[in-house]
């Protein structure tokens, strides 16, 4: 489900086939049939937002892909919950040109509604793909980073910008020690605050300023 007339358009734009369209006017002109008008009060029943947007389309699913081992670099997630995490982060991969994201199973559903509508359409650029995390990185040969607080300064350390994937932890306890045990090395975000009051940075946050160094390389 997505909501919104931009985040409509890029899913139209893209392969995921519309299965249905509800809209307060005729905004997309597409073919009969799959396209309905209704009012704003039937919109606002049918919508997840606390503000319904316009339109809201259903779009079929596609089918579960695998990981592309052809891919210079990756990013991978270690049982991200949060819905706006993920939506964020995926949006974050399509800025970067990031065109995989691999998902342990235990990932929040990357078309749950709240994960769609944070995307802002990137969804339909970047292949999500769900796997056995743990097995995947034992047996690719990719160079494997984890993202820690007592990792190399990632400013400073030698990376390998090709063949890579970079893992993020969960947003309350980090990386697990099942798939810390699966990595290459460890890298962190230095921290230059004079308190050092914050324990961390946003799971979402920390994955844009180790893309940015690494793109940067």
């Amino acid at each position: 489900m997505a909501e919104g007339v931009k985040v409509i358009k890029e899913f139209l734009k893209s392969p995921f086939r519309l299965n249905a369209l509800y809209s307060i006017a005729d905004i997309f002109h597409i073919e009969e049939g799959e396209s309905h008008i209704i009012s704003e009060k039937d919109l606002q029943r049918i919508s997840n937002l606390k503000t319904a947007q316009t339109a809201l389309a259903v779009f079929e699913m596609p089918k579960s892909s695998v990981p592309d081992e052809k891919v210079e670099l990756s990013l991978a997630l270690d049982s991200i919950r949060d819905p706006g995490n993920l939506g964020t982060i995926i949006r974050m991969c399509d800025w970067f040109g990031v065109e995989q994201l691999l998902c342990s199973l235990d990932t929040v559903d990357c078309f749950n509604p709240k994960v769609v509508q944070a995307t802002m359409g990137s969804l339909t650029r970047v292949n999500v793909v769900y796997t056995d995390l743990k097995s995947y990185l034992s047996s690719t040969s990719s160079f494997k980073y984890g993202a820690f607080m007592d990792g190399e300064n990632i400013h400073e350390a030698s990376l390998k910008t090709k063949n890579a994937i970079i893992v993020l932890g969960n947003e309350a306890n980090g990386i697990s020690s099942e798939i810390k045990s699966e990595l290459d090395a460890k890298i962190s975000i230095p921290s230059y605050g004079v308190v050092k009051g914050a324990e961390s940075l946003n799971v979402a946050m920390a994955g844009a300023i180790l893309l940015s160094e690494f793109k940067r390389r």
